[in-house]
C-alpha cells in the first residue's frame, strides 16, 4: 500500500487540472500548461501526497514528464478501472470534479504502484512509432480506394497521396534507424528480440516502444498487460470459457502478426501443430503462440540473452 499523508486525484482535460486532495476535501482548478505543472508540484511539495491521474492520452504526457523531472511519485490509472472504482462506490455521475474525487479515493483504498520514468529515447521512439502507425493506416485506405475503379485524374490523385505516405514513412524509419544507432540499450534490445522466431524490425520496435516493462515483470504480469492473459471465469460448478480481455492492443497486434510467422518454421512449429492436432481454433492457437513469443522474449531481456532457436 503506498504510504502518504494525503491522496490527490487528479482529472486532466486539455485545459484543466481538476484536483481533490482526500481526506481533507479541498479542491483546486489548475491549468494544464507549464505554470499549472509548477503549482501542481508545489501543492504535491506542501501536502506530502501521493498523486492519482488518469491515463488521457496526449494531454497527460507533460504533466507526467514535469512530475517525473521533479521527482514526484504518482500513479497513472487506466480509466476503465478507475470508472468501475466510481460505480462500485455509488458515483454514477460523471464530471470533472467528480472525477479528481474518485482518483483520490481510489488511491486511497487501493495498493497503486508508482510510475515509473521512461527513458528520453524509449519516448521519442513510441512517438515516431505512433505517427508511423497513422501514416501506414492512411496508406492502407489510399491502397483500397486504389483498387476501385476512378477517372484517370482520381487514380493519380490516389497515386500522388500513397508515392508521399511511402516517403513520409521512409523518412520516419531512417529517424528510427538513427535513434537506436544512438541508444545503446534499445540496439541491444532491438538484436535479442529479433533474435526470436516471428519478430521483425516493426514488431521489435513496437515491442520497445509499447512495452517497456519487458525483462521486468513475471510472466503472469507481462501476458496480461499486453492482453494475452486468459481470464478464467468460473463460479460454483460452472466452468467458463477462458478469455483474453484489456491489455495493450498495439502490442497484442503486433505479436499476433509475429505468431503467424513464427508457426511456420522453427520450435513454435511443433507446438502449433500439436494443438491443432487436439482440435484447437486456429485462433486460439496463434493467440496461445504468441502468448509464449512474449513470455520467451522477456526471459530474453531479463537474461539480456538472444533466444535460443
Amino acid at each position: 500500500m503506498t504510504i502518504a499523508s494525503c491522496f490527490i486525484g487528479i482529472d486532466v482535460s486539455k485545459g484543466w487540472l481538476d484536483c481533490y486532495i482526500h481526506p481533507q476535501a479541498r479542491r483546486y482548478r489548475l491549468a494544464n500548461d507549464a505554470k499549472g505543472h509548477a503549482a501542481l508540484v508545489e501543492l504535491l511539495e506542501r501536502q506530502g501526497g501521493f498523486c492519482v491521474l488518469e491515463a488521457t492520452g496526449p494531454y497527460d504526457r507533460a504533466l507526467r514528464l514535469h512530475l517525473h523531472g521533479a521527482g514526484q511519485r504518482f500513479h497513472r490509472a487506466n480509466p476503465r478501472k478507475a470508472r468501475q472504482f466510481a460505480r462500485s462506490a455509488g458515483f454514477l455521475a460523471k464530471t470533472d470534479r467528480v472525477d479528481a474525487m474518485m482518483l483520490a479515493r481510489y488511491g486511497a483504498a487501493m495498493p497503486l504502484p508508482d510510475e515509473e520514468p521512461c527513458e528520453p529515447e524509449r519516448q521519442e521512439l513510441r512517438a515516431l512509432m505512433d505517427r508511423r502507425d497513422q501514416l501506414v493506416e492512411m496508406r492502407k485506405s489510399e491502397r483500397i480506394r486504389l483498387a476501385e475503379p476512378h477517372a484517370d485524374w482520381m487514380k493519380a490523385s490516389l497515386l500522388q497521396v500513397i508515392d508521399m505516405l511511402d516517403r513520409q514513412i521512409a523518412a520516419l524509419q531512417a529517424r528510427m534507424d538513427a535513434l537506436l544507432a544512438s541508444a545503446h540499450t534499445l540496439l541491444q534490445g532491438e538484436a535479442i528480440l529479433r533474435s526470436a522466431p516471428g519478430i521483425g524490425p516493426v514488431t521489435a520496435r513496437v515491442l520497445l516502444a509499447h512495452m517497456p516493462e519487458l525483462g521486468k515483470r513475471n510472466r503472469r504480469a507481462i501476458s496480461a498487460l499486453a492482453g494475452l492473459a486468459p481470464i478464467a471465469c468460473d463460479s460454483g460448478n460452472l466452468r467458463g470459457r477462458r478469455c483474453i480481455w484489456g491489455g495493450r492492443k498495439r502490442v497484442r497486434d503486433a505479436l499476433y502478426m509475429a505468431a503467424l510467422a513464427a508457426c511456420r518454421s522453427g520450435p513454435f512449429q511443433a507446438i502449433a501443430k500439436a494443438m491443432r492436432e487436439k482440435g484447437k481454433p486456429a485462433k486460439l492457437v496463434l493467440i496461445a503462440i504468441a502468448r509464449r513469443l512474449l513470455v520467451t522474449l522477456n526471459a530474453a531481456i531479463r537474461d539480456n540473452k538472444p533466444v535460443r532457436t
